[in-house]
């Protein structure tokens, strides 16, 4: 519930500054106060059309009002700017907006469209997205602080491909796997992010 409020408090800010004159009159308004007459005359648009601009740019905080005499003047809000990149767009934020993204959706495409109902490969692909998402699939035979043999990696890629060699030697090139000089030993890599 909180994920789906900053996520609907984002896309209002963003279609606030979704428009070309919209984002002319942030510009004008981050250089000095200006009335609406003012604003219509310079973007050669009707007054009614800024009212309705400067009202989209005043619900999100953009922009503010302060009277003067019989009209308004508008002024660009910075520190709103400042406030709605540090809360919403922030490193930690930016993943949660596709929180509810199946991730591995690609990869299971590619695991179908290549392998048998048994999982066995019918081929490796040569497009490296594929191979990636074809390798990410055998890897997870493999446990993580295990050492393996030459011989024993071989036999668990023999169950998914008869050309193992290939797969063992992808899994070290893509860094899934390691081995160590000579090959003896390999052992399941954890993926930095």
């Amino acid at each position: 519930m909180i994920q789906e409020t900053k996520t609907n408090e984002l896309l209002t800010f963003f279609k606030a500054l979704s428009d070309a004159n919209r984002l002319k009159i942030v510009g004008l308004l981050s250089q000095q106060e200006l009335s609406v007459e003012q604003i219509a005359e310079m973007l050669e648009l009707s007054p009614s059309t800024i009212s309705h601009h400067l009202g989209k740019l005043t619900r999100v905080g953009l922009v503010s009002a302060r009277p003067q005499s019989y009209y308004n003047l508008y002024s660009l809000e910075p520190k709103t700017l400042e406030i709605m990149s540090r809360r919403l767009l922030t490193k930690e934020m930016l993943p949660e907006m596709a929180s509810d993204v199946d991730l591995d959706a690609y990869d299971r495409k590619v695991v179908k469209n290549y392998s048998y109902p048994d999982g066995r490969l019918k081929d490796i692909p040569l497009q490296m997205k594929k191979l990636v998402a074809i390798l990410r699939y055998v890897v997870r035979d493999f446990k993580f602080e295990v050492e393996y043999t030459e011989k024993e990696v071989n036999e668990i890629l023999e169950k998914y491909h008869i050309d193992y060699a290939l797969l063992r030697r992808e899994l070290v090139e893509f860094g899934f796997m390691a081995r160590e000089d000579g090959g003896g030993k390999y052992w399941r890599v954890k993926k930095q992010d």
